[in-house]
């Protein structure tokens, strides 16, 4: 006769699920703690992003290019590698100092402009341009006049802003194979900034008019599409600038938003000319403010943290959804630095890479004052005489 009586064994698995989740609601409990503490406690923040993140680097504990030490070289950084072009030779650096290309350029006074794995490089004042992806030469051309500026768009089409011809300048427009879509000319007015948006549909140019008692600036927007048809009839929009306003960088954003900055303010226009001030100056000790990040622009002001120091409080603006982020240095900030969603601070003798979501990214520390940096969205080289130091971001 079968057993009816025996203990079923579903309780020794219900207790292990019990188990299971009350291990489970608190590791949970655990981790929100942690995070909830992490954002609001600053000195806790501190310890961690030092001694558990790892996020503190210091100098002569990174991975280092040896240079020669003559003024002529010049360092850039773009994608995941760092450049150096000496005696018409670019050399291509990874992340670990190891040399992994070089190319010949015959260029010696470079204008160096990155986005993404795009690099245009252009003659200042010459007529050589090179167009890269990476580490190779995708295309190359020489061109009439002498070049004063230099854009390339994320996907690969670039403007260049010619003068000493009969015009006062002369745009020049290629797609990303190097062919020459347009030119547009302007008879009276200077380039002081020029930009094409992320789709390559438009491409806009802050202009400069000193030949009056006032200085006029506009923008100009020209279709990049209509204008491989007829160049003369291309221009779609003109934006105008109150008097002695002077343009001094603007960058096309998403939803083709162009925004342009000047001394005093940041604003953005819609492509049907809507105008809406993201931020004004006049009034606070803004020191740097930069606009060419993804989808934001960052503003940094000097505050005083006591009787006889200072602090910079870094205010970030998205330009979509118009949310500010804060975040506070705790020292005087000698030079902004952006690219992508990199933000970085020379303080002196450190340099803080903070996100454009208000999060540090890596403190770099040094035994002396930093002259120079270069970053792009991946590494960061930090220049010295005879030395660069890359930081990974």
């Amino acid at each position: 006769m079968k057993d009816y009586f025996k203990e079923p064994k579903s309780t020794s698995i219900s207790k292990k699920r019990i188990a299971t989740i009350i291990i489970s609601v608190i590791i949970f409990i655990a981790i929100a703690v942690f995070i909830i503490v992490y954002v609001q406690d600053i000195q806790f923040r501190e310890w961690v992003d030092t001694n558990i993140l790892q996020k503190e680097v210091n100098e002569d504990k990174l991975a280092t290019i040896e240079m020669i030490q003559d003024e002529n070289v010049k360092v850039y950084a773009f994608a995941q590698y760092i450049g150096i072009l000496s005696k018409n030779e670019f050399k291509i650096y990874g992340s670990t100092a190891k040399e992994e290309a070089k190319v010949a350029v015959d260029i010696s006074n470079p204008l160096f402009y990155a986005n993404g794995r795009n690099l245009a490089i252009a003659e200042e004042k010459g007529q050589k341009i090179y167009f890269m992806q990476d580490k190779d030469i995708v295309w190359e051309d020489s061109i009439e006049g002498e070049i004063s500026k230099i854009y390339t768009s994320p996907n690969g089409y670039t403007a260049v802003a010619i003068t000493g011809t009969i015009n006062k300048t002369v745009i020049n427009v290629y797609d990303d194979k190097g062919k020459s879509l347009f030119k547009t000319f302007l008879s009276t007015t200077r380039i002081s900034d020029m930009t094409i948006s992320n789709d390559n549909k438009y491409l806009a140019l802050a202009e400069i008019d000193t030949s009056g008692v006032t200085i006029q600036s506009k923008i100009e927007v020209f279709s990049i599409e209509k204008a491989q048809i007829d160049a003369n009839n291309s221009k779609i929009a003109i934006y105008s600038i109150d008097n002695n306003e002077l343009i001094t960088n603007i960058q096309y954003h998403d939803k083709d938003k162009l925004i342009c900055m000047s001394k005093d303010k940041i604003t953005a226009f819609s492509l049907e000319g809507n105008k809406e001030e993201i931020y004004n100056n006049k009034n606070t000790k803004t020191t740097f403010q930069a606009i060419d990040l993804d989808n934001n622009v960052v503003i940094l002001e000097e505050v005083a943290a006591n009787l006889f120091t200072a602090d910079t409080n870094v205010t970030i603006i998205n330009t979509d959804n118009k949310k500010n982020i804060n975040y506070t240095a705790k020292s005087v900030t000698k030079e902004l630095y952006t690219y992508e969603n990199i933000i970085a601070l020379n303080l002196g003798t450190e340099i803080e890479f903070i996100n454009t979501g208000g999060w540090l990214v890596k403190r770099y520390k040094a035994e002396q004052e930093i002259a120079d940096v270069v970053i792009s969205g991946n590494i960061a080289g930090i220049i010295y005489r005879d030395k660069i130091e890359i930081v990974n971001l």
